[in-house]
């Protein structure tokens, strides 16, 4: 077993969003080359989740960390524009839209608790 070595490994949102980011990367790869443009920037968006709540670890003040946050939550918004739009192309099917919809639904929730606990702390 692989042992953490820094504290955003430790993170439930953090593993939340690196298991969708990893189902979305390959789901995409099978995009037609037509649609590349659409999978590169879910891709991006996607990806955006999981660093930027990393990156949010790493800064020492909390007004850094909780723009990091509140950075990651925008990527979150973003992938579900995206997918949707996937989904109003054909490129992915409802069964595959709604689990996303509802696995985002869940990273923004836990991003929003991060994003409100140095919120609290602002003062």
């Amino acid at each position: 077993m692989k042992k953490n070595r820094f504290l955003f490994e430790n993170l439930d949102v953090y593993k939340k969003s690196l298991e969708i980011t990893e189902e979305i990367f390959s789901v995409t790869i099978n995009f037609s080359s037509k649609h590349f443009s659409i999978a590169n920037q879910l891709n991006r968006a996607v990806l955006s989740v999981p660093l930027n709540i990393a990156e949010g670890c790493g800064r020492k003040t909390k007004k850094d960390i909780k723009n990091f946050y509140i950075i990651s939550r925008g990527s979150v918004f973003e992938s579900i524009a995206i997918i949707e739009i996937c989904f109003r192309l054909n490129l992915i099917n409802n069964k595959l839209y709604n689990k996303w919809r509802g696995d985002f639904e869940k990273i923004s929730k836990m991003i929003s608790g991060l994003i409100n606990r140095y919120s609290k702390t602002d003062k």
